[in-house]
């Protein structure tokens, strides 16, 4: 059964246009451990919510793990985690943090929960609620 993430990069670093334009993307450059593994954690075929940190505070877009397991290739030590990500779809309206803030059956929600974790895991009913915040 496939999971769900939600991924955090800052626009102005790497943002979905960026993603889109490359066709498929390493993500990279985490340095925390439950973040670490959560990418460690994914699997080829789960879908992520791309969402923009710093600027916007928004999920823009829905990506799918194309390459699993892989080091991540700026740790010289080797001891992070990082995956491949392909774009799927951008949404149709993007769903701000004050809009899933607002929604009681996102309280738990591992965004909220842990505002500072780069990469989190979505429960699957949690995923359909964003989707349907999304318009889909």
């Amino acid at each position: 059964m496939p999971r769900y993430w939600l991924m955090k990069s800052e626009p102005f670093k790497y943002g979905w246009d960026d993603l889109v334009a490359e066709g498929e993307g390493t993500w990279d450059g985490v340095r925390n451990h439950q973040a670490k593994n959560n990418l460690a954690a994914m699997a080829v075929g789960d879908q992520a919510f791309f969402y923009h940190s710093r600027e916007g505070l928004e999920i823009v877009g829905i990506c799918e793990i194309s390459v699993a397991g892989i080091t991540d290739p700026t740790d010289p030590e080797g001891k992070w985690a990082a995956v491949k990500v392909k774009p799927k779809t951008r949404l149709p309206h993007p769903v701000t943090l004050k809009q899933i803030k607002a929604e009681p059956k996102l309280a738990e929600c591992q965004l909220v929960r842990y505002s500072r974790l780069s990469v989190a895991e979505i429960q699957p009913g949690e995923w359909s609620v964003i989707l349907g915040l999304a318009g889909i």
